[in-house]
């Protein structure tokens, strides 16, 4: 390899770098996405959606094929950086390959991308699902061997590796979903959606009235009372009944008969 062109090197050593910055904004990008709006967009049949769901069904599988790749650049980047260095500065190089490969793969291959697919992780998701499905099956072999042997660590430690997430909301991080979701939601919804969420604190008390404090319309008094009644209530509906209020005939509405008042 000493024998190959410094341009050469520098070229595949970039390559390199966008490769490990691809592999870790994968492994962000993929992880961070929202399950229940990837589980939404698959069933509405997004393709993207649909092959990162499938890659997220196996969870170990799809780490070995990032952690592979990741590591096999970052270790083949490694190796030739240091014959780059060796070539341009001599012994000297390596530990200037050492310090100068360090810091760029930590901002170029690691935090940049990183980051970038943290704050938009279904622009990256989507888009490398396709090539990790694609050296998901070349490595397949190896990432069986790896995946077997790390859940037989897991299992020595006593965690079924198999076992399945649950993603399932409780009634009060589903009410911190509905009160952050912001202007996804108007903020009539959203209200709507919290009182569902209330109905199970709702007592019969807080909804029934007590009969001694029922109000409404006699039609035995005369029109005088019942106008001067209507006029004041503050209530949308009364009750219409004749002498005893268990006789109710009827429910009178104020918006019928407002028209009638202001007249």
């Amino acid at each position: 390899m000493n024998n190959i062109h410094p341009g050469f090197l520098f070229g595949l050593l970039i390559f390199l770098l966008l490769c490990s910055a691809f592999f870790s904004s994968s492994e962000t990008g993929i992880l961070s996405l929202n399950r229940y709006r990837l589980k939404h967009m698959a069933k509405e049949g997004h393709r993207g959606a649909k092959r990162v769901t499938a890659l997220l069904s196996r969870p170990d599988r799809l780490l070995g094929t990032i952690l592979i790749g990741n590591n096999f650049v970052n270790i083949l980047a490694s190796s030739i950086a240091t014959v780059l260095a060796l070539q341009l500065w001599g012994e000297a190089g390596i530990a200037i390959a050492t310090i100068g490969l360090t810091l760029v793969l930590l901002i170029v291959g690691e935090i940049t991308p990183k980051t970038l697919a943290a704050l938009h992780p279904e622009r990256v998701a989507y888009p490398v699902s396709l090539p990790l499905q694609f050296l998901l099956k070349l490595f397949y072999p190896l990432v069986v061997l790896l995946g077997w042997i790390s859940n037989g660590l897991l299992r020595l430690f006593g965690v079924d590796p198999t076992s399945k997430r649950n993603d399932s909301l409780t009634t009060e991080e589903l009410r911190s979903v509905v009160r952050e979701s912001g202007h996804e939601l108007p903020k009539n919804r959203q209200n709507m959606l919290l009182g569902i969420l209330d109905l199970e604190r709702v007592t019969v008390d807080d909804i029934m009235i007590p009969r001694n404090e029922v109000t409404g319309i006699n039609l035995e008094d005369d029109i005088e009372t019942i106008i001067n009644q209507l006029t004041h209530t503050t209530h949308t509906r009364l009750p219409v009944f004749r002498t005893d209020i268990n006789q109710i005939e009827g429910i009178v509405h104020m918006r019928q008969i407002a028209r009638l008042l202001d007249c």
